[in-house]
């Protein structure tokens, strides 16, 4: 079983940033394929980015804006969020789940779930 905790969440003026961390204590993350999803309140849970042994991937044109990356040493998987808009108001989670042929954008691929951390984009 594999339990994983979010932090970093909280309060930022639009055009902010925010570096949301996910991370565990019971599974090697490098042997993961982890993604980040969010869900706003009233619609349905959303692919924000993801990251296997090979690659980054980003939803849309997030990775304009958001940066995956993982930190071994500290297993820790990480979502670097700059000029945050309104519309990035949402309930954050990571996922993960052992790796297979690469992460994708799909939530029904993950086996493990974060509780999610919120973030909220406003004055």
């Amino acid at each position: 079983q594999v339990t994983l905790v979010e932090s970093g969440g909280g309060l930022v003026q639009p055009g902010g940033s925010l570096r949301l961390s996910c991370t565990t204590s019971t599974a090697n993350l490098d042997n993961y394929e982890v993604g980040w999803f969010r869900q706003a309140p009233g619609k349905t849970r959303e692919y924000v980015s993801c990251i296997d042994d090979a690659s980054l991937k980003y939803a849309g044109d997030m990775g304009g804006r958001f940066t995956i990356s993982r930190d071994s040493g500290k297993n820790t998987v990480y979502l670097q969020m700059n000029g945050l808009r309104p519309e990035d108001t949402a309930v954050y989670f990571c996922a993960a789940v052992q790796a297979t042929n690469g992460c994708s954008g799909y939530a029904r691929n993950y086996v493990f779930w974060g509780q999610g951390t919120q973030v909220t984009v406003g004055s």
